[in-house]
């Protein structure tokens, strides 16, 4: 069996998801066969294996950094949430129903033995496993049954190193206070101490660290940097949304819903020097931009009540009617038709007018859409006509499909790649544009296509616009953050902690 290490977190994005992808790089570096493993996720960005499976992307993240490809085993349990009390739950990449908080900690006791056996196989199979904790372990109300932090760490005999973030304030509160509330059994098994999002001096940092190791204990094996790598994110704790306000030559804005999943859709536009790409969540933030994009969601209807209610659905009207560049992707897709109905409930059931830019309607179903796809633009018109021929690659995760009316057609032709089979995919209509592909900018001719086509319709010398090959850039990042980490990491204490293990 694997030798296994674990990150745990003194609460959410502390940086544990990037700190497990930064060490998965350096074990392989070192030579080791190396996978991650989080037992149990909540997110809404999410991918789908060459299987047809559903699982987070920070574990797929996670698996491209150790260089190996991303399986269910390494994260057994996805809960998507829905809406504020209750979430979709997928076990082994199927869903197994919708639950409620406390409908789901009343069964997840049921799910351990799947996560055991999640896990055995996978470090069956490698040298290390990676294990990342979810939240933090001292959150007391959660600790019964607990099979993502110390009960995960307990059943894979994982030492563990616990990650706190500086850049937040109150960091020592944070590791020290951690620590104290965990139990002695518990607290036997935090063998190493992280201070993480460090900037500035860390001379002066040092009297700290000295009390730090002190009232904990432990010894603090790394003052990690605020280190700007541009990797996949978890969920909608990301920074990116706070990111870029200003307006650049090519103006992209992501309509950034309450229930936003997938943005990773558009991590590739964001590298293209001379585009902005904005997430814009009130009307007054839209501004004037050549294209709107409306992302996946996974909650249709409810975010187009958002919209509504809002205003930005007027306003992305008014765009439409002035030529502009109207996207819309998976859930985004679907608000772009005439009407979307829920008979079997599957979101807030009933039905409810779209946004009425494409003559479709859509009808939701408790069948799952789960594949990855390989496609060509093929029916594009208006601005982005350039697309067509155009190859992409990506996989679609929806429930609901599309009922044409009109002379409305498919947009692209695709393969699907569980099942072999060809379809059609989106639609168009103007400069109108849905599909329900996600990652369709994922290549470099696709995204260089489609920015350099608003840049001909705006007059503009394209011909200096450069994409970038997205998945060698993500092997520089991952390469990046970890030769980051080893200069700031104790890397011989962390493997000292890993051949010792625990008993």
């Amino acid at each position: 069996m694997a030798k296994a290490i674990m990150i745990q977190g003194t609460m959410s994005n502390a940086g544990k998801s990037l700190l497990t992808a930064g060490l998965c790089r350096i074990f392989r570096q070192d030579g080791y066969r190396t996978a991650p493993f989080k037992s149990q996720n909540m997110a809404l960005n999410s991918f789908i294996t060459p299987e047809g499976l559903e699982m987070g992307r920070a574990q797929v993240m996670q698996a491209e950094a150790a260089g190996i490809t991303p399986s269910v085993l390494m994260n057994p349990i996805l809960l998507k949430p829905s809406n504020d009390m209750g979430s979709q739950v997928i076990v082994n990449g199927e869903v197994i129903g919708t639950m409620s908080a406390r409908d789901y900690f009343a069964y997840k006791s049921q799910l351990v033995p799947k996560v055991k056996q999640a896990y055995d196989k996978l470090a069956s199979e490698y040298d290390i496993i990676v294990i990342e904790g979810a939240g933090s372990p001292a959150e007391i109300n959660l600790k019964q049954e607990d099979l993502v932090n110390m009960g995960m760490a307990k059943m894979a005999k994982a030492p563990v190193l616990l990650v706190g973030d500086i850049d937040r304030g109150g960091v020592f509160a944070q590791l020290v206070g951690t620590v104290m509330l965990l139990e002695e059994d518990e607290r036997q098994m935090v063998k190493g101490l992280i201070v993480n999002k460090f900037r500035g001096d860390k001379t002066i940092l040092d009297p700290g660290l000295a009390m730090l190791e002190e009232k904990a204990g432990i010894p603090v094996v790394g003052v990690a940097p605020y280190l700007q790598i541009q990797v996949e994110d978890e969920d909608s704790l990301t920074e990116r949304f706070e990111g870029n306000r200003q307006v650049d030559v090519i103006d992209i804005a992501v309509i950034r819903l309450p229930r936003i999943s997938n943005f990773t859709d558009f991590n590739p536009l964001e590298s293209i020097p001379g585009v902005s790409l904005r997430y814009v969540k009130r009307v007054q933030e839209l501004q004037n931009p050549d294209m709107v994009i409306l992302p996946g969601t996974k909650n249709t209807m409810e975010d187009l009540q958002w919209l509504r209610q809002n205003g930005l659905e007027a306003a992305i009207l008014k765009l439409a009617e002035k030529g502009r560049i109207v996207m819309g992707i998976c859930g985004g897709y679907q608000m772009l038709g005439s009407s979307l109905s829920d008979p079997e409930g599957v979101e807030a059931g009933g039905s409810m007018r779209g946004m009425g830019l494409l003559q479709m309607d859509t009808v939701f179903s408790k069948k799952k859409t789960r594949t990855q796809v390989e496609g060509v633009f093929t029916h594009v018109g208006g601005i982005l006509e350039s697309l067509e021929g155009v190859p992409f690659t990506g996989y679609e995760i929806h429930m609901g499909e599309p009922v044409f009316s009109g002379d409305t057609h498919g947009m692209n032709q695709v393969t699907d790649q569980v099942t072999g089979t060809q379809k059609e995919d989106g639609a168009c209509a103007g400069n109108v544009y849905g599909t329900y592909v996600h990652g369709i900018f994922d290549r470099e001719e696709a995204a260089k296509a489609m920015v350099s086509a608003i840049g001909k319709a705006k007059g503009l010398d394209v011909s200096e616009i450069q994409a970038v090959d997205f998945a060698a850039f993500k092997e520089s990042q991952y390469d990046a953050l970890a030769e980051g980490l080893r200069k700031h990491l104790d890397m011989k204490k962390i493997y000292q902690i890993l051949e010792e293990g625990i008993e």
